[in-house]
């Protein structure tokens, strides 16, 4: 139950946190943006370290992946930053739910872990989901809005294969510190040409944004050391449902019927791959006879 709370409760912080992100992408460009989010960030993720005495965790060891992540990290918050701002956060967050069969998808080919034909079908089931809420309105194919969002999944999944590779060789403060550092300096470069001059009265969302994304990052980490990933990933389907409630509550809109259904079916799918994987895991504990 500890692990289930603190699944909840990180995904309440990092929606919110999205919240103000969206709030921010209409000021400033999605790089900018990204770059604020790690910036911000950073203060909320060095003290804890500083003040266990864990300095010297944050050594890296593997360079090169650390520094693949860090590209990755800028390509999906910049891409996600420019969803959230093109669309609702329902939308997007009912696109990007599908990182789980990307990953999964993603982890029998670069990872050669199992992937039976039920999973393979439920693999193709989310991502036709996906398609639909990829559907042409009107004249237009596809709105740049929802291909960011694919790109963002993308990219969020690949930076979850290397951090499987990586947790093999780093500690857990080197991982988190160096994503949020090369997403601050990565962004940061990149955000210099268009560069716009931050507003006095975004300071509070900017400081909200730190405090948020550290909190969540605290919980998850919390729900994943209190109970089994089977147990508690589910969970964080419910970030659509915060999607729904700042949709309306702070931009007055709700998401379309094509939008409910497609996340769903991306949503079924991903639980079915959670409840799968678990019995796998679990046939893999039982003693031998």
């Amino acid at each position: 139950m500890r692990g289930i709370l603190a699944m909840l409760a990180a995904v309440a912080f990092f929606s919110l946190m999205d919240a103000q992100l969206k709030l921010l992408a209409a000021h400033y460009p999605p790089l900018q943006v990204s770059f604020l989010r790690g910036a911000t960030s950073l203060p909320f993720v060095l003290l804890p370290i500083l003040l266990r005495g864990r300095l010297a965790r944050l050594r890296p060891v593997n360079v090169r992946l650390h520094l693949l992540r860090g590209v990755l990290s800028v390509v999906m918050l910049g891409s996600f930053v420019f969803a959230v701002r093109e669309s609702s956060l329902a939308t997007t967050y009912s696109i990007f739910m599908c990182a789980p069969l990307v990953v999964a998808a993603l982890s029998a080919q670069m990872l050669g872990e199992r992937v039976t034909r039920l999973q393979w079908t439920a693999i193709g089931v989310g991502l036709a989901g996906v398609l639909l809420m990829l559907r042409p309105e009107g004249a237009q194919w596809i709105s740049v809005g929802s291909v960011a969002a694919v790109v963002a999944a993308l990219c969020y999944s690949l930076a979850v294969i290397t951090l499987r590779v990586l947790a093999r060789t780093d500690t857990t403060e080197s991982m988190v510190f160096s994503f949020t550092f090369l997403l601050a300096v990565g962004a940061g470069l990149l955000s210099i040409p268009g560069w716009t001059p931050v507003f006095w009265a975004h300071w509070p969302l900017l400081v909200g944004i730190g405090l948020l994304g550290s909190l969540g990052q605290h919980f998850i980490t919390e729900a994943f050391r209190n109970a089994p990933a089977s147990v508690v990933t589910p969970f964080e389907y419910t970030a659509l449902l915060w999607g729904v409630l700042l949709d309306l509550v702070v931009w007055g809109v709700l998401p379309g019927a094509v939008t409910l259904v497609g996340g769903a079916i991306v949503i079924g799918a991903g639980l079915f791959l959670i409840r799968r994987e678990a019995g796998f895991h679990s046939r893999d504990d039982e003693p031998l006879p």
